[in-house]
């Protein structure tokens, strides 16, 4: 479940030259390193997301409802002594976040919402565990899907390895959110920037804000003991999003295909450790 981004960007930022909110040009007292007790349960925490969500993946064909896949959701969370992350977070009405083709983040699993040949679904999940949480995302085609739909899938999961590829004991955050900027809009894609990743740990949404554009040397420096949720929102078209009347779904403003996906990643002395696998 994404953060809501410290600040509108200008609609001119281009690649290179995106200004991070102060906010994240240094540490803040409140971003907490994690000890080694505190991983071990965000592993915990984070191994049921990844289970869940890849039963969820299996569950995806035309014709089931988006309400049953976040049934599911709940029942597997269950089955593995876990609590859902998302359920009543603001007032969420749901376990599962299922956002379909243009509809970026948070759309509401609903049971007469049916998938269909062509589709691409965005499953966003997150459990708690010991106290501590675990995010990750994925997007989903359901059956075949267009030549667009398969590349934009494609270069957004390459976007989140990239970022994760930048996680290391003294980089830079900017250096996390260029590596996603700079592979999507290398392939004529757009990054959405009103909608940020997030630092998690013991509260779904904990600093520091991660967003998908900035920088290489900007922003704090990481530290191992540092979690943070990177998820790569993609566009097909352009990066510009609205709220629908529900409060929640997030759409392209262009109703351009949109993708995302996400894992729960930790500094570590050497490196990054996705959690959700």
């Amino acid at each position: 479940m994404k953060m809501l981004a410290a600040r509108k960007p200008a609609a001119e930022v281009k690649n290179g030259s995106a200004k991070v909110p102060p906010v994240l040009l240094k540490r803040k007292p409140s971003v907490e390193l994690k000890t080694a007790a505190e991983l071990q349960k965000m592993r915990s925490a984070g191994r049921v997301v990844a289970e869940v969500l890849k039963i969820l993946e299996s569950a995806v064909k035309p014709g089931i409802s988006t309400g049953e896949l976040d049934r599911l959701a709940a029942e597997e969370i269950a089955a593995r002594g876990a609590t859902p992350a998302f359920l009543g977070y603001c007032g969420y009405p749901a376990v599962l976040c299922s956002s379909i083709n243009e509809e970026v983040v948070h759309g509401i699993p609903d049971k007469k919402r049916l998938l269909r040949e062509g589709d691409i679904v965005s499953l966003d999940m997150g459990a708690v565990c010991g106290g501590y949480y675990g995010d990750a995302a994925m997007t989903v085609p359901v059956g075949k899907i267009s030549a667009e739909a398969a590349r934009l899938l494609e270069v957004t999961k390459a976007s989140l390895a990239a970022a994760i590829a930048a996680v290391r004991p003294g980089a830079f955050l900017g250096d996390v959110s260029s590596a996603v900027q700079s592979c999507a809009e290398s392939a004529g894609m757009s990054v959405v920037r009103d909608f940020v990743g997030h630092g998690i740990g013991r509260h779904l949404h904990e600093e520091p804000a991660v967003p998908n554009y900035g920088e290489k040397g900007s922003g704090l420096r990481l530290e191992p003991g540092m979690t943070i949720a990177i998820e790569p929102m993609v566009n097909a078209g352009g990066w510009q999003v609205r709220v629908l009347d529900n409060g929640w779904t997030v759409v392209t403003k262009d109703e351009s295909l949109s993708a995302h996906f996400e894992h729960t990643v930790a500094v570590t002395d050497s490196g990054a450790e996705i959690l959700t696998v």
